[in-house]
């Protein structure tokens, strides 16, 4: 029992910054149709600012910083690059977003090397907030379900509650009678792709010392989030929450079991001595854990193509929770 409690624990947790990260490439594609392929890299962009921020200002001012700092580079890509490849389609968005992620790497790795950074929890959030059995959940992991799930809250209300959500729904709906109210619709646009851009940096703030921070990070976290966005169901926050989730809970139990296809045959059989084992009964779970993303992505579209929450059938580009 307090191996499941912990791991769904420590799950959740890791589920909320996978979270946090997908949930700005779920809005720059539902509102401005870019599949931003750098999305990832301001993510390892978050990370390595906080770094710095941390060891200059202190931690709290990091997490604060770092956000902040990704997403002005977000909104000054978007006014000054992005938005003018936006008229030339899709595909020179997609070259565009591919190119940058590149550009971010290699500037990432001429300003801090291509070495792993010594970026680490602070010890008054190593304490632990409360403990199951034996084993502590912390503060740091208690911080990152604070901020996903009032990041969750706050988009909720704003987008379905607030002047400024019907402002955000018209341009993603009608810009040209919104552009016709006078309303600047470009800047609208500017504005959530920035946001976007802060939601990956503030979970590379988070996610760099929780894991690691080097320049393979990126990598390894952007094809997961590209996972989230088409399990939850394309422009869905509400799919790419759950999926989020499924995915950090899975990961967490995974990396943790220890055991084999050998292990399970030697339980299941009646004849203990199995001589010559193939090389396939004795990979572990833990050693398939980096692939239950992608195993569970190509279920998901043999099972429901359309992701756990089906979008709208209007033409039009939508987001609902």
């Amino acid at each position: 029992m307090e191996f499941f409690l912990i791991n769904l624990c420590n799950g959740l947790s890791y589920g909320l910054l996978l979270f946090m990260l997908s949930a700005g490439l779920t809005l720059t594609f539902s509102f401005l149709g870019v599949l931003n392929f750098a999305h990832a890299s301001f993510y390892m962009l978050g990370a390595y600012l906080g770094y710095s921020l941390t060891q200059t200002f202190g931690f709290a001012w990091g997490i604060v910083f770092a956000p902040l700092l990704t997403a002005t580079l977000g909104i000054l890509v978007e006014r000054f690059a992005l938005r003018h490849v936006h008229a030339q389609g899709q595909l020179a968005e997609l070259l565009f977003t591919f190119g940058l992620s590149y550009l971010i790497l290699e500037c990432v790795q001429l300003i801090w090397g291509r070495v792993a950074l010594p970026y680490r929890i602070p010890e008054s959030l190593q304490a632990s907030l409360f403990t199951i059995y034996d084993s502590p959940f912390t503060w740091f992991r208690g911080l990152i379900v604070a901020l996903a799930l009032g990041i969750l809250l706050s988009m909720l209300i704003v987008i379905r509650r607030t002047q400024l959500g019907l402002i955000m729904q018209a341009a993603l709906g009608q810009p040209q009678m919104l552009a016709a109210l006078g309303y600047d619709v470009p800047t609208i646009f500017m504005w959530v792709f920035g946001f976007g851009c802060g939601l990956a940096g503030l979970a590379g703030t988070l996610g760099g010392c929780l894991m690691v921070t080097e320049p393979n990070m990126a990598s390894s976290l952007g094809s997961i989030a590209f996972v989230l966005i088409v399990m939850g169901g394309i422009g869905t926050l509400k799919g790419v929450f759950f999926a989020s989730l499924c995915i950090g809970i899975f990961q967490t139990f995974a990396v943790t079991v220890d055991a084999s296809l050998l292990d399970l045959v030697q339980h299941i059989s009646t004849n203990r001595e199995t001589q010559a084992p193939s090389r396939i009964l004795l990979i572990r779970v833990a050693d398939v854990a980096p692939m239950l993303p992608i195993l569970l992505l190509l279920l998901i579209l043999l099972w429901r193509p359309h992701g756990f929450y089906r979008q709208s059938h209007s033409t039009q580009r939508t987001i609902y929770f």
